[in-house]
């Protein structure tokens, strides 16, 4: 084509080379805004770094917790038989009488014990939890995470000289008290997202707890296997093993976690936070949420009803997961590798479905997919009450598994969402409070009732009563 056809052609068409100079930025402005828009999206939607650290330390924390888990049992038994005169000898002596009473099996003391240790240690969480929350809003995240690692490593610690039954109720003991670390990685993770990527990070709390339940029973019982539980130290290795896992988490966050609360953002007035913790531990204000200030009237009754429906679905739930160790040990013989096993199936089913569909699930998909999760609680523990053989009970715990992957950590996020960035230590302390209030209660109430009733009545009513919580979370309008 010549030079005078391209004349003409402009000529015709009525443009000119300087309008079509003028199109041709116009539309590489547009493009390079798609671009920078597409990029800003990216930026919006992406999990932040520190969430991936996060990760880190809670899957460390994790991995220690959950070891004890299979060597539970084994371990209240030889508490039995070699601490005759000491504190297990005593407190069985105690409940003897009310024993006779009852009809209850001699040999489900242990469950008994283990579900009042369960909820010595939630209790101390519940208290623990909101002060920790609250302080880390005032000095920030990272000191209080470390003073609670430092807390948590020593209590495994105790645990590797508890030759006694005693010392291992003191080992819990402290354990509990320095159990506030949990509160604070949900609030790190709150300062460092924003509602399109929270539930992704949130979610990733959820798989460090699934690869912690995943690895860590295997752990104890891989110790458990080759330790001769005759001997008064066998148990020594694993715990030290658990407080070398806690010590490195400790120079893990001093090393590698940044502080996610700047001193501008922190809260000012001390003496109110510190004096709102009375808040947290009162029950009745714990359950309104008092310590949270300044929310509008339609966010407190979202927060209301929310930590209600947590409290109720995780007392039935805890007491039931708790005691459920005692079922595989004393009803189906389980060791504690078959125990392990039983962890790293419903783990692994955890952790692929928070992995792959938990954490991409979309904002508005948040609260139905926890109403889903609750109806699938309730036949998972039917059936594991009434399992006589393996295959029912692994039934049922694959139901449990896939149940649990998505409720903590869908009302989790759903909870986040409330209070400004100051607050957010406080809010998620609360709810945490309230989780703990009820892990508190409910392994007591469940070896109680398994203790006394039996394993069967005690699941099948638990999980008929793991109905109220769904409707109401199936019926609840947030803001």
């Amino acid at each position: 084509m010549t030079y005078n056809t391209m004349s003409v052609i402009k000529k015709r068409s009525g443009l000119s080379s300087s309008t079509i100079n003028n199109n041709n930025l116009a539309q590489s402005t547009q493009h390079e805004k798609v671009a920078e828009s597409s990029k800003t999206i990216n930026e919006i939607t992406r999990t932040h770094p520190t969430a991936y650290l996060i990760f880190g330390s809670l899957l460390l924390d994790l991995l220690a917790f959950t070891m004890i888990l299979p060597l539970l049992p084994s371990m209240l038994e030889y508490y039995k038989q070699n601490d005759v005169g000491g504190l297990y000898g005593y407190l069985s002596d105690s409940i003897s009488s009310f024993q006779e009473w009852v009809g209850a099996p001699k040999r489900f003391n242990s469950v008994l014990f283990g579900g009042a240790l369960g909820s010595m240690f939630s209790l101390l969480q519940f208290i623990v939890s909101p002060i920790a929350g609250g302080l880390s809003d005032i000095y920030g995240r990272k000191p209080v995470m470390i003073v609670c690692a430092i807390g948590i490593a020593a209590s495994y610690g105790l645990w590797a000289y508890s030759h006694n039954f005693l010392l291992f109720v003191l080992a819990r003991f402290v354990g509990g008290l320095s159990k506030g670390n949990i509160s604070i990685c949900m609030a790190v993770i709150t300062d460092v997202s924003n509602q399109q990527n929270r539930g992704k990070a949130m979610a990733l709390v959820g798989i460090a707890f699934s690869l912690g339940f995943i690895v860590g029973p295997m752990i104890g019982a891989i110790f458990s296997r080759f330790a001769d539980k005759t001997d008064a130290h066998w148990f020594w290795l694993p715990a030290m093993f658990a407080m070398g896992l806690a010590v490195l988490d400790v120079i893990f966050i001093a090393v590698c976690l940044k502080e996610s609360l700047p001193k501008e953002k922190r809260s000012k007035k001390i003496i109110n936070t510190l004096s709102q913790t009375l808040d947290h531990i009162s029950i009745p204000a714990l359950f309104k949420f008092s310590a949270v200030k300044n929310l509008s009237k339609r966010d407190i009754g979202s927060l209301q009803s929310l930590g209600l429906v947590y409290f109720i679905y995780l007392f039935i739930y805890s007491g039931l997961e708790f005691t459920v160790t005692f079922l595989m040990y004393h009803k189906f013989n389980y060791t504690s590798i078959d125990q392990a096993k039983m962890f790293l199936t419903t783990g692994i089913i955890m952790a692929l479905l928070q992995g792959s569909v938990v954490r991409r699930l979309p904002q508005r998909l948040t609260q139905i997919s926890a109403v889903g999760g609750l109806y699938l609680i309730i036949p998972a523990f039917i059936i594991v009450g009434i399992a006589e053989t393996t295959q029912m009970l692994y039934l049922g715990m694959i139901l449990f598994a896939i149940s649990t992957a998505f409720v903590v950590t869908c009302m989790t996020t759903l909870t986040s969402k409330y209070g400004d960035f100051h607050q957010k230590g406080t809010v998620l302390g609360v709810f945490r409070s309230l989780g703990a209030l009820a892990r508190a209660l409910g392994p007591i109430v469940a070896s109680i009732a398994f203790w006394s009733i039996g394993s069967k009545i005690t699941y099948v009513v638990g999980g008929v009563l793991l109905v109220c919580p769904t409707l109401m979370m199936q019926l609840m309008k947030l803001s």
